[in-house]
């Protein structure tokens, strides 16, 4: 491993590259990125970057927002197919039939898309969100529309309950997020008195009825940050999160809740990058994410959203 370190580190230099790393990564590759941090975060931060090749160690609609809001860089992935199965819920096709049969109704409505989604889906919406900015986007929404939440009907939910608009939701969820078992975690609380539930609004709500904190993974690090005294937190989210949490934090114990079947919800996507795979991307420039028709767009709705 010391000699993929190294040879990552020296192309690095060579190819003119920073690492963009997701906090669902794998903790020895978050270790090697120069900037981590949660999808708004490094949305953001992907635009500030004065480095000629963007290496994004995540999720394949990950990149995409990179190259979208970097056109003149060269972003690229470890693995192609590290995709994301909310993105795969809402394929833009289906969400433009959807959209037509609503306004053949006469339904008066805005689509506001979750930004685990396809550019090509985003292009449909006329905003993208995150866990982090979603309550302000819908907020800013007027009242006299109706608005269509794509694609997470758990994060859907939890907004609607929380902004107290009534939003149409699809019918997708995170598979790793959907999992988590509720008995276990009841039982986890048992197991730990005093420990504290922090859980991702991507969870369903059961999960999130017996949390003492909902948000997205910025805010649980804040959260944490928080409580002074050692604590113990149960994580109700993808568990390569918590290596961030220890690094950041290690006062504090960490206790992933596990899943219905086992007690690991690794996100097999996230998982397909390695090591391996950013130094070899690297060497190559490639898989590339290169730029499509339909980017144009995106990149208005993303901007709108995200950076003003």
């Amino acid at each position: 491993m010391e000699e993929v370190v190294a040879q990552i580190q020296a192309l690095k230099k060579t190819q003119d590259a920073v690492i963009l790393a997701h906090y669902y990564q794998q903790g020895e590759i978050q270790a090697l990125a120069d900037i981590t941090g949660d999808s708004l975060h490094l949305a953001r931060e992907a635009t500030k970057v004065k480095n000629q090749v963007i290496v994004f160690c995540g999720v394949h609609f990950m990149a995409e927002t990179a190259k979208i809001l970097n056109p003149s860089r060269t972003v690229i992935l470890p693995d192609l197919k590290a995709g994301c199965s909310l993105a795969d819920s809402c394929p833009a096709p289906r969400l433009r039939r959807y959209q037509e049969m609503l306004r053949e109704n006469g339904r008066d409505f805005q689509t506001v898309t979750y930004i685990n989604s396809t550019a090509a889906t985003k292009a449909l919406c006329d905003w993208v969100v995150t866990s982090g900015n979603a309550r302000d986007i819908i907020h800013r929404i007027p009242a006299d529309k109706e608005i269509l939440f794509v694609p997470d009907r758990h994060l859907g939910q939890y907004l609607r309950e929380e902004t107290g608009r009534p939003l149409i939701l699809w019918d997708g969820a995170c598979m790793v997020h959907e999992i988590f078992s509720v008995g276990e975690l009841l039982a986890l609380k048992k197991k730990i008195p005093g420990s504290i539930t922090v859980a991702h609004p991507e969870c369903p709500a059961n999960i999130l009825a017996h949390s003492e904190f909902i948000g997205g993974t910025e805010a649980i690090i804040r959260h944490v940050a928080s409580f002074v005294d050692p604590t113990d937190f149960l994580v109700a989210t993808e568990p390569h999160m918590i290596w961030q949490l220890e690094h950041r934090h290690p006062r504090h114990r960490y206790h992933p809740v596990p899943g219905i079947t086992c007690a690991c919800n690794d996100c097999p996507h996230m998982a397909l990058n390695t090591l391996e795979k950013v130094r070899d991307c690297m060497a190559n420039l490639s898989p590339e994410i290169t730029w499509q028709p339909y980017f144009d767009q995106a990149s208005e709705v993303l901007r709108r959203s995200l950076l003003n």
